[in-house]
C-alpha cells in the first residue's frame, strides 16, 4: 500500500472509530447545568410544589438552559442538613435556621427570595390549659433549636418566665401530631399544617402565636452563595417561577382556587383549610414588598436578635464567642463579623423580578 492510500486508510479508520465516542460524547458537550433544591411542607413553601408539577420550574430552567428538580424531603431539619452536607444547591428554610445550620455550619449561603413571614402559622398549643402562664412547668414538646424553639423563648419573655421554666422535648416535626396526641403530651410548639391539626383537637388551645413577633420568623428560599455567584442563572430561574406561581395562585379566579386547591391536598388539608393557613402568612405577593422587607433596617435587628438565642443555645459553634460570630450580610449593613459572612440577603434578584428584567 503506498503513502497515499495508508494516509486515506488510516483516515476513514479513525472517523469510524472515533463516530461511536463523538456521538457518546455529544450530549455531554451539549449537557445542561443541573442544580437540587429542597422543599419541605409548609403554606409558604406550598408554591414551590406546585411551580415544580406544574412545568413552571421548567419553564423557567429552559429559559436559562439548565436543569432544576425540586425534591421534597419529609423532615425539615433534615433538608436543611443534606443541603448544608452538600445534597442540594438551594433549600427553603428560616432565617434562623439558615443563621444556625448551614451558616454557622461554614457553608456560605445566600437568602436568594424572603417569600413571607410567619404571621400566626406558628404556635405554642397547650392541652387542658388556655392560658400561656399554665405553660410553667410543663414538658414541651417541639423541634429543639428550631424556630418553634425560638418561639417558645420569645413567648415565655412576653409571660415573665424564661426556658429554665419549663422542659423541652425535642420531637420531630414529621411525629409531632401523633406526639400530641398521647396523654402523656400536653404542650407544644409546631407550624403549620401540623399546628392547625394540633388546635383542632378536643380541649386544645392556641396561647401564643408568631403575630405576636411580626417580621421575626422569615420564610426564605436559600442557595449556596458559590453557586449563585457561578450560576446566575439558577437565581433568575428560581425567582421568575416563585413570582409566576404567586400571581397565579392569589386571587379569586378558578385558576387561582385550583392552585390553591392542589397546594392544599399536597399539604394534608383542603381549600379552606389551606386559605386560612395562608391568612396566618404574611406573603410578600410582590417582589417590591419583598424588597422593603429585604431593605428595612429591622431585618439587620432581627438577625441580631436570633443571633443572641443562637448563641444562649450553643447553636453558632464551638468557636463563637459571642453573637456576631457569623456575620450577616443585609441591605442596611452587616451584622457581626465582615471577615466571616455565611449568610447573604441579596436583593438583586427580587429587584430583577420587580423591574421586569428576568
Amino acid at each position: 500500500m503506498n503513502q497515499s492510500a495508508f494516509r486515506t486508510s488510516l483516515r476513514k479508520w479513525l472517523c469510524l472509530s472515533l463516530l461511536p465516542v463523538l456521538l457518546l460524547g455529544a450530549p455531554s458537550a451539549f449537557a445542561k447545568d443541573s442544580f437540587r433544591i429542597a422543599w419541605t411542607i409548609y403554606a409558604g413553601w406550598m408554591p414551590w410544589d406546585y411551580a415544580a408539577s406544574h412545568g413552571i420550574i421548567k419553564k423557567w430552567a429552559d429559559k436559562y438552559g439548565i436543569d432544576i428538580d425540586v425534591v421534597q424531603v419529609n423532615d425539615y431539619v433534615e433538608s436543611i442538613n443534606q443541603y448544608t452536607a452538600g445534597g442540594f444547591d438551594g433549600c427553603v428554610m428560616t432565617n434562623m435556621d439558615a443563621l444556625t445550620i448551614p451558616a454557622a455550619g461554614g457553608v456560605d449561603s445566600t437568602a436568594l427570595i424572603i417569600g413571607d413571614y410567619s404571621n400566626g402559622n406558628d404556635g405554642v398549643v397547650l392541652k387542658g390549659k388556655s392560658t400561656l402562664a399554665d405553660i410553667k412547668g410543663q414538658p414541651v414538646n417541639l423541634v429543639e433549636l428550631s424556630v418553634s424553639h425560638y418561639l417558645l423563648a420569645r413567648a415565655l419573655e412576653t409571660a415573665g418566665m424564661s426556658e429554665k421554666d419549663v422542659k423541652v422535648v425535642n420531637t420531630s416535626d414529621a411525629d409531632i401530631v401523633s406526639a400530641y396526641a398521647t396523654a402523656d403530651v400536653t404542650a407544644t410548639v409546631t407550624w403549620n399544617p401540623m399546628l392547625s391539626e394540633i388546635a383542632a383537637q378536643p380541649d386544645s388551645h392556641l396561647v401564643f402565636d408568631s403575630s405576636k413577633i411580626p417580621g421575626e420568623i422569615l420564610d426564605l428560599m436559600v442557595v449556596k452563595s458559590d453557586v449563585l455567584k457561578a450560576h446566575p442563572e439558577l437565581g433568575k430561574a428560581l425567582t421568575g417561577a416563585w413570582y409566576e406561581t404567586l400571581q397565579l395562585m392569589l386571587g379569586d379566579s378558578a385558576e387561582a382556587q385550583a392552585a390553591r386547591t392542589y397546594m392544599a391536598k399536597a399539604s394534608g388539608t383542603d381549600l379552606a383549610g389551606y386559605d386560612a393557613q395562608l391568612k396566618a402568612t404574611y406573603l410578600f405577593a410582590k417582589p417590591a414588598d419583598a424588597l422593603a422587607q429585604a431593605r428595612s433596617p429591622k431585618l439587620k435587628e432581627t438577625m441580631a436578635q436570633v443571633a443572641e438565642f443562637s448563641l444562649r443555645h450553643g447553636l453558632l459553634g464551638d468557636s463563637a464567642t459571642n453573637a456576631g460570630f457569623v456575620g450577616v450580610e443585609t441591605p442596611s449593613g452587616v451584622y457581626g463579623d465582615a471577615n466571616n459572612i455565611k449568610l447573604r440577603f441579596d436583593p438583586a434578584y427580587m429587584q430583577m423580578a420587580a423591574d421586569n428584567k428576568l
